[in-house]
């Protein structure tokens, strides 16, 4: 089983390998714009992030030195 630091550092590596792989991403809002009685409008938006490449990279080499850490305090 693994310990704290080496799960958090498995989900910092994951998380960054998953961003230097796909480092923009998108989401969508519906917005009531306007009701009239039964009648409602609605106004979809869309929004785009960009993870910058030294963010992923950085959260790369820091989680797989958690591993590295939480595998030796487990010796």
């Amino acid at each position: 089983m693994m310990n704290k630091l080496s799960l958090f550092g498995l989900f910092l590596a994951v998380l960054g390998a998953i961003f230097l792989v796909i480092p923009r991403f998108s989401t969508q809002q519906t917005h009531d714009v306007a009701q009239i009685g039964g009648l409602t409008v609605l106004a979809q938006e869309s929004t785009s992030y960009t993870i910058p490449t030294m963010v992923s990279g950085v959260a790369l080499v820091l989680g797989l030195g958690l591993i590295g850490v939480g595998l030796y305090r487990r010796r």
